[in-house]
């Protein structure tokens, strides 16, 4: 929607607003829109907009909402930069947690393939070809357009999701994998965060992740609800350097073949 539009909307009166922050910043600069008779503000992915470089304008956005009144924030994992959210603007918060911070998946099992650059996507070809629907994570935008249309060319049904595709068609994308008309959905990290699959038991790192972090959000699309799934990670002689061994997990410090990493939300 054009913020034209949105303008418009506003100025009609609004009980609930749902914004990203750079958009909403946008409609405050233009005095389209104002925060100080809000009474309850909602963080949601609290993280991933720390780790995308959203802080900023987050904390400028809170700082125009008025003390007093209600603030939730959710997040999949608490750092450094989301404790200093906390600090600074919520008093005396109360803490809920779905599953303990160290809190192991004993139903995930992982593996790391050691493979030659030249022989990554014809693994991973291999992989998704098998039945069953897996997810495959890559880097980029455009390496998974480009691993998407080498998986269709090889036959196999393959779907791209990231955030370069409008949102009608990543909906589009994303209800053909669920109902396993596409079994194969390769993605990017940003794309994937908060994907749930029933019965998914399979996850790619095609590119292997930049941390920790990101390893046990990849990870937590599959062994979901108590059930069981696999994590596989290709490794390439050029990225050993970043290979799971030197990624850090909550609950365990470094990870080590068989270990079962703390559970991602």
């Amino acid at each position: 929607m054009s913020i034209g539009r949105q303008a418009t909307a506003l100025r009609d009166g609004a009980e609930v607003l749902i914004a990203t922050p750079g958009r909403l910043m946008d409609l405050v600069e233009r005095k389209d829109c104002r925060l100080d008779r809000v009474a309850v503000t909602v963080l949601d992915e609290a993280d991933r907009m720390a780790d995308m470089g959203f802080l900023p304008q987050v904390t400028e956005l809170l700082d125009l909402v008025p003390g007093g009144g209600q603030r939730l924030l959710f997040s999949a994992t608490l750092d450094r930069d989301v404790d200093e959210l906390v600090a600074r603007y919520l008093q005396d918060p109360a803490g809920h947690s779905v599953d303990p911070s160290a809190a192991a998946v004993s139903t995930m099992e992982h593996h790391v393939l050691h493979v030659h650059g030249p022989d990554k996507f014809a693994t991973a070809t291999e992989i998704a070809a098998r039945d069953g629907r897996v997810i495959m994570f890559l880097r980029t935008k455009a390496s998974v357009d480009r691993f998407t249309k080498h998986l269709l060319g090889s036959g196999v049904r393959a779907g791209a999701l990231h955030g370069g595709k409008s949102q009608p068609l990543r909906a589009r994308t994303l209800e053909r994998f669920r109902s396993g008309e596409v079994p194969v959905l390769v993605v990017t990290d940003v794309a994937a965060r908060g994907i749930h699959v029933d019965a998914l038991d399979l996850v790619v790192n095609v590119d292997p992740p930049a941390d920790g972090k990101d390893y046990l959000h990849r990870g937590g699309r599959t062994a979901r609800a108590g059930e069981s799934g696999v994590v596989v990670t290709l490794v390439t002689p050029r990225s050993a350097g970043t290979s799971p061994r030197s990624w850090p997990t909550p609950a365990s410090g470094p990870w080590s073949p068989g270990s079962a990493p703390a559970r991602p939300s």
